[in-house]
């Protein structure tokens, strides 16, 4: 699609000059022969590039005719792209670090002045993650990484995303978490696995590989023994443990089919529960919000939370004009994520699964009273002690008082 407004005009100009005054060639001089101007949009505004391109025109010269354009616009923005590599830096960093969606980042991007579309958004998003896959699959790099260990230990695996699709095989460091390698495959048949190892073997050079970890696949224990015949192989501890406890779990589902034939009943409270749409689900829905209005601002009445901002996903209960009219009341702004792009409520998702993990899943609890209390003092332990990365390693509380001190200031 072709463009629908004009370029952004140039606010400054920058002239790069070459280094290199010699062929690499034939080593005679080159000569300049004339400038290269182009437009690179940063997150600063928009920079004239005046590029020196200089040629060597010795007879018999490999090089004779080939422009050679200063070195130093390689800082500045990937070749004929008209964005610089800070916003190709930010891009990647909203979408990874912050876990923005598209849209988001192109949002984030209009309001800081960056004419961009969101197309083209996806487009350098593509960009930073081939940038990434270049950083993790430099041998060099890896090979310095695991000298210092000595050893290596692989873990290989494959991610279906849906059926009919290619398979992506991720072979892992299991020491020292680095990806060996990522590549998407039409099967997983030991053929197509053997070269894959064996990359991954040349890419380690002379760092030794002293075990592999898998699921157990045919396919990847035959293509091990081709690859890796003297290497030891083992079950993930994942699927150890899950072979392990498949007796255990059988008998459990035959009890657990025994028990609804004497409670039948059962199962329609449970239907009824899961899809009623009552004014309960709706209270339930907004009594967080009411216990975080009346921690924060101390109180609960008409406009008190005027400015809060409310992320919240595209459920009945989020949409519900029970919902809405409670946060019309608060003063407070709803800010429903996009559809079909749970990232972009990921910081809620994400702490849901912190809770299963760190409360729910590991303890039980007597009575409604003491799981009650549980929680009330895991939330603090969270707010006060647990540091996140997309804080900088600070806790919830000090990144709040941090951004409030940087408001008020």
């Amino acid at each position: 699609m072709a463009r629908t407004t004009a370029r952004p005009v140039a606010t400054r100009e920058v002239r790069l000059d070459s280094e290199r005054r010699g062929c690499e060639a034939c080593g005679t001089r080159t000569r300049a022969d004339w400038r290269s101007r182009r437009c690179v949009t940063t997150l600063t505004g928009c920079v004239g590039l005046s590029v020196q391109v200089r040629v060597c025109h010795q007879e018999g010269c490999l090089l004779k005719g080939v422009p050679l354009r200063a070195e130093e616009e390689g800082r500045w923005a990937l070749p004929e792209h008209e964005f610089g590599l800070d916003v190709l830096a930010f891009i990647g960093a909203q979408r990874y670090q912050e876990h923005r969606s598209v849209p988001e980042i192109h949002a984030l991007l209009r309001a800081r002045g960056v004419a961009i579309s969101e197309r083209t958004c996806t487009n350098l998003l593509d960009r930073y993650d081939e940038f990434v896959s270049l950083q993790l699959l430099d041998s060099g790099r890896l090979q310095a990484a695991l000298k210092q260990q000595g050893r290596a230990v692989l873990a290989i695996d494959g991610l279906a995303p849906d059926v009919g699709h290619e398979v992506l095989w991720v072979v892992r460091e299991c020491l020292s978490g680095q990806v060996l390698l990522a590549r998407p495959l039409l099967s997983g048949s030991e053929q197509n696995l053997v070269p894959l190892l064996e990359e991954v073997r040349r890419a380690l050079g002379r760092v030794p590989i002293v075990g592999v970890v898998s699921d157990g696949q045919r396919s990847i224990r035959n293509a091990l023994a081709h690859a890796l015949p003297q290497v030891p192989h083992q079950l993930c501890h994942f699927h150890y443990l899950r072979e392990a406890a498949r007796p255990l779990y059988e008998v459990d589902r035959h009890a657990k089919k025994e028990l609804k034939k004497r409670v039948r009943e059962v199962r329609k409270v449970e239907r009824a529960v899961e899809g009623r749409q009552d004014a309960g689900a709706r209270f339930e829905a907004l009594e967080p919000i009411r216990q975080g209005v009346k921690a924060r601002f101390g109180a609960y009445g008409r406009g008190v939370a005027a400015g809060l901002s409310i992320r919240n996903d595209n459920g009945s209960q989020y949409t519900s004009d029970a919902f809405q009219n409670e946060l019309s009341f608060l003063g407070a702004e709803s800010s429903p994520s996009f559809v079909r792009s749970p990232e972009g409520n990921g910081c809620a998702e994400r702490f849901i699964r912190t809770l299963k993990e760190q409360l729910l899943w590991v303890r039980t609890f007597a009575t409604v009273e003491e799981f009650r209390l549980a929680l009330l003092e895991w939330a603090h332990r969270y707010n006060e002690h647990w540091l996140l990365e997309r804080h900088h390693f600070l806790s919830p509380s000090q990144a709040r008082r941090e951004l409030m001190h940087k408001h008020a200031a």
